[in-house]
């Protein structure tokens, strides 16, 4: 006698849940029953965007929405230019311009002799400021009526300042169609001799903050398309809404599913599912994609408050929609994969990521072992072994083959035993990491990727889950899958397989 059909609910509903409780006394027919359930549950489940369609009729809408968002947000990305401002002008305080600020901090009092070896040093600090207007003359005859008059002390001199804002209005905008921002910079030069080495280090500090201009006036239509990109933003926030509360739908149905399938195999098998079938429901892309969402909600929020000049964070708004914007064209990938012609380089990221990790902090150690050693014994000889940061930056551009001759040539022949030690460090480094490390590295990576090449052609080894779901032949177009409640199957959504 044949199999009545069987009717599936949605899987997000309490009635599916209650429907799938098992108990240790059914009936053979009514466990065979169950199972042909389960099955057809976890197939559809884990099938592609079309082969979803051709089963019920559900249209793809998150990977429509991801292609709209390729567009959208790299759009949005390309509206964030890079700021320069030509127009500059002393900051007006009223009738005057602000004054430029000379301030030298030092010790309060300092006798250094190193002929005799002897000094005293209090260490107290002091600070000494000078104001110079901008018209105001840098020489106004003798030193006693020179009102700038400066004595530097370099025994007790720490550092020296040099202060002083300008204002200046970006007029860039305007070809953008958008309104012109005013800026304020605040600069600051420091002359640091606190290390009282003989060199003093120079820096310039740039503070920038962007304000509404008081009295502008701009003929034709800016303010019309300043409100078209803000209405564009918005679509932005809503598209991205609406990819985050599908793929959070879809991740806590997985979550869901993934319950009801370990009571299932524990009741009717006695079995415990294992971890790696378990973490099958956890679908990566989605999470990635969702994350991919909030940096973009987050972004083109203050994207709207820097064109509406309420925020002038376009650092973090940058780093946002460009993180959001890479992630975006990532989770394309996902439905590369499911052809099977597209999917070599996911599959192999995916087989050779664990035992990859694994490899990196094995490496890592012995990386930072060296980067601890040449920082303590090379950073008083070479320059770029003077901070941790720059000794790694080094060691990882010495493993990329860049830069080698010249870190050689710029050790300092102060110290023989160093320089020695700097040669054996140099050449032990090069030839550990690029003849032995990295060459493991790209053999466990061909190793992985021959391994998935042979999987494709022989077939891939079976889990207990994808063998419990196997044993169901039903093929997605076959109208087994569908609910009373589905849409009916339009031809122009996706071409039958």
């Amino acid at each position: 006698m044949a199999s009545p059909e069987v009717v599936i609910s949605s899987c997000g509903s309490q009635e599916e849940e209650n429907r799938y409780t098992f108990n240790q006394h059914a009936s053979p027919s009514e466990q065979l029953l169950l199972e042909d359930q389960m099955r057809r549950k976890l197939k559809f489940f884990f099938m592609n965007p079309c082969e979803k369609f051709w089963a019920r009729g559900r249209k793809p809408w998150k990977l429509a929405i991801q292609i709209l968002k390729i567009a959208t947000v790299t759009v949005q990305y390309l509206q964030l230019r890079n700021v320069s401002v030509g127009n500059h002008a002393y900051e007006n305080k009223g009738t005057k311009q602000s004054a430029l600020a000379i301030c030298q901090h030092f010790y309060k009092r300092g006798n250094i002799c190193p002929g005799n070896d002897t000094f005293d040093i209090d260490p107290e600090i002091e600070t000494e400021c000078f104001f110079v207007e901008p018209d105001e003359a840098f020489y106004g005859g003798t030193p006693e009526e020179n009102k700038l008059n400066l004595t530097l002390d370099f025994h007790r001199l720490l550092t020296v300042e040099l202060q002083f804002k300008l204002k200046a209005i970006n007029l860039q905008t305007v070809r953008h169609q958008e309104l012109p921002d005013c800026y304020d910079f605040t600069l600051t030069i420091t002359f640091d001799n606190k290390a009282h080495s003989g060199r003093i280090k120079i820096s310039l500090d740039n503070d920038i903050s962007i304000r509404e201009c008081k009295d502008w006036h701009v003929s034709g239509s800016i303010q019309k398309n300043t409100h078209y990109m803000m209405i564009f933003d918005a679509f932005v926030i809503l598209t991205c809404l609406s990819s985050l509360v599908l793929c959070v739908r879809s991740v806590v149905r997985g979550l869901q599913l993934q319950q009801e399938f370990v009571s299932f195999f524990l009741l009717h098998y006695k079995k415990e599912v294992s971890i790696s079938d378990q973490m099958e429901f956890v679908n990566g892309w989605y999470i990635m994609i969702i994350i991919s969402d909030i940096l973009t909600i987050v972004g083109s929020i203050l994207k709207m408050e820097i064109q509406a000049k309420s925020l002038t964070s376009y650092d973090v708004c940058s780093i946002l929609l460009g993180t959001s914007t890479m992630l975006v064209w990532l989770g394309v990938i996902r439905y590369l994969g499911f052809f099977e012609k597209y999917n070599l380089l996911i599959l192999t990221l995916q087989a050779a990521l664990p035992n990859v990790i694994r490899f990196c902090c094995c490496a890592a150690m012995i990386y930072l072992g060296y980067c601890f050693c040449g920082w303590i014994v090379l950073g008083p000889y070479h320059d770029k072994f003077r901070s941790l940061n720059r000794v790694s930056e080094c060691l990882f551009s010495l493993i990329n083959g860049d830069d080698m001759f010249a870190t050689f040539a710029k050790m300092q022949e102060k110290s023989y035993l160093v320089w020695l030690f700097s040669r054996l460090y140099l050449y032990s480094f090069i030839s550990l990491f690029i003849y032995m490390i990295l060459s493991l590295f790209i053999a466990l990576i061909t190793d992985t990727y021959e391994t998935i090449k042979h999987y494709q052609q022989d077939g891939f080894p079976e889990t207990e889950l994808r063998t419990f779901i196997s044993e169901c032949k039903d093929l997605p177009n076959s109208g087994k899958y569908r609910l009373e409640d589905d849409p009916p199957v339009s031809l122009f959504c996706c071409c039958k397989k």
